[in-house]
């Protein structure tokens, strides 16, 4: 079966749609965080929604928000307790894929987070089920308005949400297929691991922060020489922020440019998902359609279903 073949049949489906009003849970299965930036962020969440914090919400352990057991208790209550209709992250980091192995099968319901929390993305769209890459809680307080509006759309309404442009096509060509990935480091540390969903007739979406590029070349081949390019249809680069070499005659850009010239594989670059001033939420197992001649990345499903 071939990759365009198999990815008419790959389908994720959709948690119910949300309602303001309805109770959300926020957790932390990765770093710990600045409270300020958090309380900012957490506004116009509890504005909408009646927010539960996890118990071990502020816990810090080095790197870690809690202890692996800390951490895991709080996101299986969140994701197992059916009064908690969709569960929000704190923030990025370290340490989500830490529990992969321990957790129990997912229940379906919203799931917004980016960044670290891409080990949870897979994971999810590993057992069949549509979530949100979009801005953690700490994030959101910088983000614009309509980024906070769009993803509110996303979790109540099972609309398709309206089209991205990038700012670049790198390789032209049309093709559709479900959207997966998020950041490139811990995709790539998922290879060959059972958490990996299928890739076949996917577009791949990619974004990082803070890794220079022959970093972005080591992990790239990574994904080559693993044959997960051969399986994927086409590309969507977000934002890869801070990832420049200092005193460099090249960009992080050039190298990722001909890194996808060299796959030959349909690529929209610079699209505002990721690290950098703006984090469009976008839902991840939903099939989209990615024109490269035209720098257009659309939506033809939403992140939720009928509430």
């Amino acid at each position: 079966m071939t990759p365009s073949e198999k990815a008419s049949e790959t389908r994720y489906r959709a948690p119910a749609a949300l309602r303001p009003g309805d109770t959300i849970a926020i957790v932390a299965p990765a770093g710990p965080f600045d409270r300020a930036t958090f309380e900012a962020g957490l506004e116009p969440i509890a504005a909408r929604y009646d927010v539960r914090l996890a118990p071990g919400l502020h816990g810090a352990d080095r790197y870690l928000a809690g202890s692996d057991a800390s951490r895991l208790e709080d996101l299986e209550w969140a994701l197992g307790d059916p009064a908690i209709k969709a569960v929000f992250c704190a923030r990025g980091g370290y340490g989500t894929m830490r529990l992969l192995r321990r957790l129990a099968p997912p229940a379906s319901k919203p799931f917004v987070g980016f960044s670290d929390i891409t080990a949870l993305h897979l994971w999810l769209q590993r057992h069949g089920i549509r979530s949100v890459h979009g801005p953690v809680v700490t994030q959101l307080a910088t983000q614009p308005e309509d980024v906070r509006q769009r993803l509110f759309a996303l979790l109540e309404s099972a609309q398709a949400p309206e089209p991205l442009h990038g700012t670049e096509c790198f390789v032209g060509g049309r093709v559709e297929g479900p959207l997966i990935g998020g950041n490139l480091s811990v995709l790539t540390r998922l290879i060959g691991t059972p958490f990996m969903p299928e890739l076949d007739g996917a577009i791949l979406l990619l974004e990082d922060l803070g890794e220079r590029p022959y970093r972005l070349d080591r992990m790239w081949t990574h994904l080559e020489l693993a044959g997960l390019l051969d399986r994927v249809r086409g590309i969507a680069l977000g934002d890869f922020s801070a990832c420049e070499e200092r005193n460099a005659e090249y960009t992080s850009r050039d190298v990722l440019r001909d890194l996808v010239a060299a796959a030959g594989l349909p690529c929209v670059a610079g699209l505002p998902i990721g690290h950098g001033c703006i984090n469009q939420p976008v839902p991840l197992g939903a099939r989209v359609r990615l024109d490269a001649d035209a720098c257009t990345l659309t939506f033809l499903e939403g992140a939720v279903g009928p509430d």
